[in-house]
């Protein structure tokens, strides 16, 4: 088999495919890469191995490896053999649109194999629906000379798929006026078939190589691909033949929020003005428009009265109090009640409302009453309800997804990997493994390439039992490291509300140097500012991951607070369900969750094999029980200098 071409290998059974893909994995890392100026990593090697093996027995795999390891192209030499073999794509499921963007970029990595290995990989990014405009709502709003719609005009003249990323400058109130949304009936629109989000989906599902998601979008469409199979639809992706998780260990919040219902108070107040400007409505639809409008404004008001109110956390859990319930009663049947009416002879509102924004506004109103009936469900342990701080919006999802994982995607016997570089404590994967609800996997991690023993130290804060909020002692220990430093450091937090109080007690200080405060800009802006203005501070409560800082301006990490998990009501469903096991939610959960999250800090620190720096943890470790948690999460073999800062 010749090394720079992937053709469908010429095999005779699983035996044959395995043996060949390992040796061509083989000969792209040891010999074809490094002719290109690639280095030989073992690290790399180990890990593309034990991923193909996951591949060839169509195993759920857990692919651990630590900073520089390249799980990229470890995890893209099996995908694309494998997506040839079978006949349809892998799927690529991002943590993010930004990932997204970041491995198709004209210098990423498939791109660069592409082109290296003569292979001519085809990846297509297939993004949710809701970033693709609606050529009908568009046409509605431009029609009335709105604000933009001259700009709007011009972009589309221009556009093959309208995709919001091709103009970022939209706001979010003008784009929910002129995107896809889940209310829209595409089987009964005059556009069918020609509108811009079809030619985005005929674009994607044409990939033959791999289809790259972002983790909301792969778990929208696998909830509801079942569904929409049976009624005849297309759903959001196209048939896949493995999947791999970059970034595996943040599935669970998508997975949960993408199998949950959602009620956004400003949607049900936009039904309730439109209905109002209905001419000539019958007095029965009027009277069911207020009632309402009356109930969801209770039900929210009490909704909002209910909540455990923890600052750090955008999700905030709701006590189920009885006042609470009759509120959501309440609005459930006037949902019903409006519901109805609007079905009674609906062509009379056809000249106030156009067809499409009635079946937009019934499917809102259906998802409401769906969320609502979940919530008033008997056995209060089959979801979790919470209020969204930043919209406000009412949210409730299942309790535990384990099964409809295992439904969906596990039984399915396809090829599964996670990769991340935090999946595990110390090699221990049970705590993820619970999480998800896997069983019989198979695992692997390793660590950095880097030699971490030369590039990290690390000090542990020998007299931080000492350390009381009451004086200033914290603050003079903090400006003392920054100092010496010359800045370059990044300081992380728990909470926001502490980064405010640090603000606030450095006030009387003067530094040769700027701070960054991340409540006082938006935090892409801060991260680039910190990156290229190289004597800079940032401090933050949440840079714990995703910020990526080489060089100079960053040689120093500062953990202010352990990063204990915060008041959320998954980890409390979470903890509940292991206190009702008999167990220790503290050390079943919090323990485990917080070094994940102080291994994600600490590899902000070191990100090429150049960088050298130090970590300094003032917050309480030595002789705790917690210890073990936080020396597991530190850098593997960087040296631990225990002192009194």
């Amino acid at each position: 088999m010749c090394a720079r071409r992937i053709e469908p290998f010429d095999y005779k059974n699983k035996t044959e495919f395995h043996e060949k893909l390992v040796e061509w994995i083989g000969d792209v890392l040891y010999d074809i890469l490094p002719d290109h100026g690639y280095e030989v990593r073992d690290e790399q090697i180990f890990t593309a191995f034990q991923i193909a093996d996951a591949f060839c027995e169509k195993q759920v795999h857990l692919a651990e490896a630590g900073l520089g390891t390249g799980k990229t192209i470890a995890y893209l030499l099996s995908a694309i053999p494998y997506a040839r073999m079978s006949g349809k794509p892998v799927v690529i499921a991002c943590a993010s649109a930004a990932l997204q963007e970041q491995l198709v970029h004209p210098e990423g990595d498939y791109n660069r194999l592409s082109k290296l290995l003569g292979i001519g990989i085809d990846a297509r990014m297939a993004k949710d629906p809701g970033q693709y405009i609606c050529d009908v709502k568009m046409e509605e709003y431009t029609s009335e000379q709105n604000r933009m719609a001259d700009e709007i005009k011009q972009w589309m003249s221009q556009s093959k798929l309208g995709e919001r990323s091709e103009m970022p400058t939209i706001p979010d109130g003008i784009w929910k006026k002129i995107s896809w949304d889940e209310g829209m009936d595409c089987g009964t629109c005059l556009n069918r078939g020609y509108c811009k989000l079809v030619k985005a989906r005929e674009h994607y599902r044409a990939a033959r190589d791999l289809i790259i998601v972002d983790h909301e979008t792969f778990f929208k469409d696998l909830w509801t691909r079942t569904e929409l199979l049976a009624e005849g639809k297309l759903p959001i992706l196209p048939g896949y033949s493995a999947v791999v998780f970059d970034e595996g260990h943040k599935v669970l919040l998508p997975a949960s929020i993408q199998a949950g219902y959602q009620i956004d108070k400003e949607d049900m107040e936009s039904i309730v003005e439109v209905f109002e400007e209905i001419q000539g409505a019958r007095n029965s639809l009027m009277t069911a428009t207020v009632r309402m409008n009356q109930t969801m404004r209770q039900f929210f008001l009490v909704a909002k009265k209910s909540v455990i109110r923890v600052e750090s956390t955008e999700r905030l859990s709701i006590n189920r109090k009885e006042d609470l319930l009759k509120a959501a009663l309440l609005f459930r049947k006037a949902l019903d009640g409006l519901l109805l009416e609007l079905q009674i002879e609906q062509e009379l509102y056809f000249e106030s409302v156009p067809a499409h924004l009635i079946q937009a506004y019934e499917g809102q109103m259906e998802r409401a009453i769906r969320a609502l009936d979940s919530f008033l469900k008997e056995g209060e342990e089959s979801n979790i309800p919470w209020l969204n701080r930043k919209d406000g919006s009412f949210w409730i999802v299942p309790r535990n997804i384990s099964e409809q994982l295992n439904q969906h995607l596990f039984q399915k016997k396809l090829p599964v990997v996670f990769t991340s570089a935090t999946l595990s404590n110390e090699g221990d994967f049970d705590y993820f493994i619970r999480t998800v609800g896997l069983d019989g996997v198979s695992k692997s991690t390793i660590g950095s390439p880097f030699d971490l023993e030369e590039q990290v130290t690390v000090f542990l804060d020998e007299k931080a039992d000492d350390m009381d909020e009451k004086t200033d002692l914290p603050i003079k220990k903090l400006v003392h490291l920054l100092e010496k430093n010359k800045g370059h450091s990044l300081v992380l937090t728990n909470t926001l509300s502490q980064v405010r109080k640090m603000r606030k007690s450095l006030e009387g200080y003067s530094f040769p140097f700027e701070i960054l405060w991340e409540d006082l800009g938006e935090r892409g802006y801060l991260v680039n500012r910190f990156r290229e203005e190289a004597n800079t501070v940032l401090i933050g409560a949440n840079f714990w991951e995703g910020i990526d800082v080489p060089g100079e301006a960053l040689t120093q990490l500062i953990i202010w607070q352990l990063p204990f998990p915060v008041l959320d009501p998954l980890l409390e469903a979470a903890r509940k369900e292991v206190m009702e096991q008999g167990l220790d939610p503290v050390k079943v959960i919090d323990y485990p969750e917080m070094g994940l999250k102080l291994k994600q800090g600490c590899g902000r620190l070191i990100r090429t094999k150049s960088d050298k720096g130090k970590i300094v943890i003032l917050d309480r470790t030595l002789n705790t029980p917690w210890e073990k948690y936080v020396r597991g999460a530190l850098p593997a073999g960087a040296k631990v200098m225990e002192e009194d800062l």
